[in-house]
Formats: structure tokens, sequence, C-alpha cells
């Protein structure tokens, strides 16, 4: 499963890893990915979204018609 964001379009962010000697070492910092899916009344049918878990309270918050909107406004396919 890809590491993005439907909707915020988070993405995985990259740094290094420091141990106790201070050698660094390359990372990356993935954020938390979930596939969700929910009913899209307008369109009478289920979409599943991968989204994160910021955006899950997002939809939550803002309702799934506007969220799909948003994600459309991305050019993201729904």
């Amino acid at each position: 499963m890809s590491a993005h964001c439907m909707l915020t379009g988070t993405k995985p962010g990259f740094g290094n890893r420091i141990s106790h000697s201070h050698r660094r070492t390359p990372r990356r910092f993935d954020p938390n990915i979930q596939r969700k899916r929910y009913w899209l009344p307008s369109e009478g049918r289920h979409v599943r979204l991968t989204l994160s878990a910021r955006a899950v309270k997002t939809v939550d918050t803002i309702g799934i018609e506007a969220a799909v909107l948003r994600i459309r406004a991305r050019g993201v396919k729904v």
C-alpha cells in the first residue's frame, strides 16, 4: 500500500537514525495510513479511501461528501 494520504497529501518524511555513538544512517518516517470504506450517498456506492489517521478525523468532522470533493480537487481519482 502506498504511504500517501488521499485527503491531506501526507507522505513519508526522511531523516537520520542517530546511534548512541552518533553515527547517522537513513530512515523513513511513515504516516499512519489506514484504508477506510465509506458510503457515498450522492453516488449510491461505497468508496475505499487511503487516509492518514488525522484525515479520518477530518472526514468525521466535515463529512464524506465534502472530503470527496477535496480529494477530487487535488486531482485524485475516487
